[in-house]
């Protein structure tokens, strides 16, 4: 008996819903995440939120640029950059501040971190080292490392606990030169700002420091002889707020891409 042709339509239709659902079970294997899952079992967790970072003053202007990489290539990041000397920072961390990652400018400071648990695997990303810079106008007429023990130049310094400052105090160790500085500063960029506004005749940075300065103060070199070099360290923290992120953050800055954000800027090579 020929049955009616809504009841046939009917039944076709019932029909290609049930073929439609098993051919979408069989395309799905156990463990894929649903459409619109960030993750699932065995895959690298989605980056987002904010990621903290705690850095060393010199390394204001690359960890900006790779900031603003990051935040690009991981739309719904935000990186939150944190500046100062290592060995206040390190401080702050051991403290108790919140952070995801620590870039420091001295392998001391992150071994106080590793020491107290709170930073594992640090891995090194760069060197630099240091130079004198000047005023512009040069005034006091500084032409090398030895002219800053000469009565009346004045001298800015980072504070002796300051990995810039424990810099300086072995080059003019290994220089033989007695220098009393007129101000001691918590950091780098502090030294830096001394000589930009001539309230002092020299200072002691890092050489990617006076790169960055380039135009308002002047670099008189040292000897390689007498410099030094500091190594910086990175590390996502242990107790990070966001780990996926912290570990992402410091895969950007050892990449092939951020390596050469910081040998632009002057920065040796690990």
């Amino acid at each position: 008996m020929n049955r009616p042709l809504s009841v046939r339509r009917a039944g076709l239709a019932i029909a290609a819903l049930v073929l439609s659902g098993m051919a979408a079970a069989c395309s799905s294997s156990p463990g894929t995440p649903a459409s619109g899952s960030s993750s699932g079992p065995g895959q690298t967790p989605a980056v987002t939120g904010t990621v903290t970072v705690f850095a060393a003053s010199s390394l204001k202007e690359t960890f900006t640029s790779i900031a603003k990489r990051f935040e690009a290539a991981h739309p719904g990041t935000t990186v939150v950059l944190s500046f100062a000397a290592s060995s206040a920072l390190a401080t702050q961390i051991t403290s108790g501040a919140p952070a995801d990652v620590f870039a420091s400018a001295s392998a001391k400071d992150m071994a106080t971190l590793t020491s107290a648990g709170a930073a594992t695997a640090p891995t090194t990303f760069a060197t630099n080292s240091l130079t004198v810079v000047v005023p512009s106008a040069n005034p006091a007429q500084i032409a090398g490392l030895a002219d800053l023990a000469r009565a009346g130049v004045k001298v800015a310094q980072c504070q002796p606990a300051v990995p810039c400052g424990v810099l300086a105090a072995k080059v003019l160790a290994t220089a033989g030169l007695t220098v009393t500085p007129a101000t001691l500063e918590p950091d780098v960029k502090s030294v830096l700002t001394k000589v930009r506004l001539g309230e002092v005749d020299a200072g002691l940075v890092y050489a990617t420091d006076a790169v960055a300065a380039a135009g308002s103060v002047t670099a008189v070199p040292i000897p390689a002889g007498v410099n030094a070099t500091t190594a910086y360290p990175i590390a996502a923290l242990s107790h990070a707020a966001n780990p996926a992120g912290a570990r992402a953050f410091v895969d950007a800055v050892v990449s092939a891409e951020g390596l050469a954000v910081l040998k632009a800027a002057g920065f040796g090579a690990p």
